[in-house]
């Protein structure tokens, strides 16, 4: 049988005004590291709160966070590439692979494939961090359009109303974005 963690009163008093003064000095910079990546300010805050509540959860291992801001930022990335993870990547397809080249990339095939071997998970693990790091390397324009286009499935007309950029341009922009993801993407899968 396991012994239960007791938390003293003292110990709750000292963890509530951690997270208490990690939200206040945090959150603002955590808030808008997510903005940067995820376009609904909804999911965005759901992101943000989900944060905090690992952080809460946390204070209650044995073993303290010893970088408490890197670790937020670190939860919060994961948190954003879970998000990206559970929206079905049908559309991607698409761009990375071709009928006439079945050696291409098929994202589809790699990261919904219903196999879960410990290899096939870490394959798909690596392919969607290799995204996010790719994502991150595009010009903020491009990564959006894409994000929102690909990944949130907003149209070309319900972008170009929230930003008020035209129908071509965003075009444009996706396509330089693809072209760039295409490379790079099929880069990481060469090295598989």
């Amino acid at each position: 049988m396991k012994a239960a963690l007791t938390i003293t009163p003292e110990v709750q008093l000292r963890n509530n005004e951690t997270i208490r003064q990690t939200f206040q000095q945090e959150k603002n910079r955590l808030l808008a590291f997510i903005r940067k990546r995820v376009a609904d300010q909804t999911d965005a805050e759901d992101i943000l709160q989900d944060v905090f509540f690992q952080f809460t959860e946390s204070l209650s291992l044995p073993v303290p966070i010893e970088k408490v801001t890197s670790w937020l930022f670190r939860v919060a990335r994961n948190k954003i590439i879970d998000r990206y993870r559970k929206r079905k990547p049908e559309s991607l397809d698409k761009h990375f692979h071709t009928p006439e080249d079945d050696e291409s990339l098929s994202l589809t095939d790699i990261l919904t494939d219903a196999q879960d071997s410990p290899e096939d998970m870490y394959t798909r693990e690596l392919i969607w961090t290799q995204l996010a790091a790719a994502l991150e390397e595009l010009p903020v324009e491009q990564r959006q359009v894409f994000v929102w286009h690909e990944l949130e499935n907003k149209s070309f007309k319900e972008i170009a109303e929230m930003t008020g950029a035209t129908v071509n341009t965003l075009l444009s922009r996706k396509r330089y974005a693809v072209l760039y993801l295409r490379k790079r993407l099929q880069d990481a899968y060469n090295d598989l």
